[in-house]
């Protein structure tokens, strides 16, 4: 306490200098509005930056929810468009009649083999969310797999880069089928084998998931044509297809529970009973 007096004492007149400039500058800005407008000015200006930065970082702390939203949302629009013959088309609410046929279970890649001729992917949903066996796996671009096996919390993917994998597509203008396979060579191109000589086939064609399928809904997006090859043992089109998914960098995914698929099962088994 003494030396706080002490202090005081031997700064007195600058003390009051500053007081008196304190008083002197307060009385300015409130009896003069340019000076105040200068200062809230200012003080807003620096206000606004403290703010802006302050968001900025809640922004990026809340990254992971907005993007998990996102996610979900895009499952919810996908889960309409599946209703429909063409996924290209605009959705008419009208005529999905409130009945979905079918259901998406929003998940992540956290393990992904390209590598291999038998390529298996991992995600963190399982029996617990709903994935089953045989279920179509897919992302915003296009389609990505099979689920192979599922424990409570996880699941193995078959990858559409495995030389087993064998799906149903089709040729989008013609509607042209063929069975969609893997020659284990390169991570970006697969390949629509068996496709009649009759199709129309040009570079740059689309090609789509079939309707002849119980796993996948009709024309998810597979890629384009690169290059259109003779089979000379069937007299067939191979047709190498660059995909639209970059296969070796992969995020957020949907699993698709199609509630058709068990009903179309058990009817075609009676027929070969």
């Amino acid at each position: 306490m003494q030396q706080i007096v002490s202090f005081v004492f031997k700064n007195s007149y600058r003390l009051l200098f500053l007081l008196l400039l304190f008083l002197s500058l307060v009385l300015t800005i409130q009896f003069h509005s340019f000076h105040r407008s200068k200062v809230i000015s200012s003080a807003n200006f620096f206000t606004g930056g403290v703010y802006e930065r302050i968001h900025s970082v809640s922004e990026y702390l809340q990254l992971k929810t907005q993007n998990d939203q996102l996610a979900l949302e895009n499952a919810r629009l996908k889960m309409l468009l599946f209703n429909l013959k063409d996924s290209t088309l605009v959705p008419n609410l009208d005529s999905i009649k409130g009945v979905k046929k079918v259901n998406i279970i929003v998940s992540k890649v956290i393990h992904n083999a390209y590598n291999t001729h038998e390529n298996y992917l991992t995600i963190n949903s399982g029996s617990l969310q709903g994935v089953q066996t045989d279920m179509g796996v897919i992302n915003n671009a296009g389609i990505i797999g099979i689920v192979d096996k599922t424990s409570e919390n996880y699941a193995t993917i078959v990858s559409i880069l495995n030389v087993k994998s064998q799906i149903n597509a089709k040729i989008k203008k013609t509607n042209h089928f063929g069975s969609l396979v893997w020659n284990g060579k390169s991570t970006g191109f697969v390949q629509l084998i068996d496709v009649p000589r009759l199709a129309s086939v040009r570079k740059g064609d689309t090609i789509v998931t079939g309707g002849q399928s119980v796993i996948f809904p009709e024309n998810i997006g597979i890629g384009t044509i690169d290059k259109i090859y003779i089979d000379n043992q069937t007299n067939y089109y191979t047709l190498n297809v660059k995909l639209f998914n970059d296969m070796t960098n992969l995020g957020p995914v949907y699993i698709i529970k199609s509630k058709d698929r068990d009903e179309i099962i058990n009817l075609e088994k009676k027929n070969h009973e």
